[in-house]
């Protein structure tokens, strides 16, 4: 799904749940296309002093999104760079005006899973580092998902482009960062 071509030079926002890959296929995306790679948890932490988990767990989940806003505006400032891939949080579009802004500034990619693999995903990861899944099985985790992933649907789905992820398996990082390429080639 494609709703605007974007401007050469305007960064590129990957936006999706908990464990869509967005780090991970961002640093892959800009290492094949020669761009810089910011991960605004990473940036959050530069800023803050703080990572996102530290944050939410000493001050709450409302006051980690009210400062999370503005990394994406501070980092911005910082950065001499034009051609940048982004690794946003999986709540960030969904907090205030921030998915308006994403398309606004650059061009927003949303990686949609369905909440089975992200569920099957999140399993692989060190849950204790997410406040929210921390102590859950991968039916729990899905529980918790579904209705989530269904709210955040309607920010996520303001993307400009929508990659639908291959399904859970282990080349689905790769897959997904040489789709993107190739869409980047087609706006060339």
């Amino acid at each position: 799904m494609e709703k605007e071509q974007p401007i050469a030079g305007r960064p590129i926002y990957l936006i999706g749940y908990m464990a869509a890959g967005k780090t991970t296929v961002g640093r892959l995306l800009a290492e094949r296309i020669g761009w810089h790679f910011v991960d605004l948890d990473d940036a959050f932490l530069q800023i803050h002093g703080y990572t996102p988990n530290e944050y939410i767990r000493k001050f709450g989940i409302d006051a980690f999104r009210k400062k999370e806003k503005y990394v994406l505006e501070d980092i911005a400032d910082m950065s001499p760079y034009d051609n940048v891939v982004y690794a946003t949080g999986g709540g960030y579009p969904c907090y205030e005006d921030n998915m308006e802004c994403l398309v606004e500034l650059g061009t927003s990619i949303y990686l949609r899973w369905t909440a089975d693999d992200l569920a099957k995903r999140l399993m692989l990861t060190d849950l204790s580092e997410r406040p929210v899944l921390q102590g859950r099985n991968e039916e729990e985790l899905k529980q918790f998902i579904t209705p989530q992933l269904t709210a955040r649907e309607e920010y996520y789905m303001q993307a400009d482009h929508v990659i639908d992820a291959p399904g859970f398996r282990e080349d689905a990082d790769e897959i997904l960062a040489e789709e993107i390429r190739e869409l980047i080639e087609r706006w060339e």
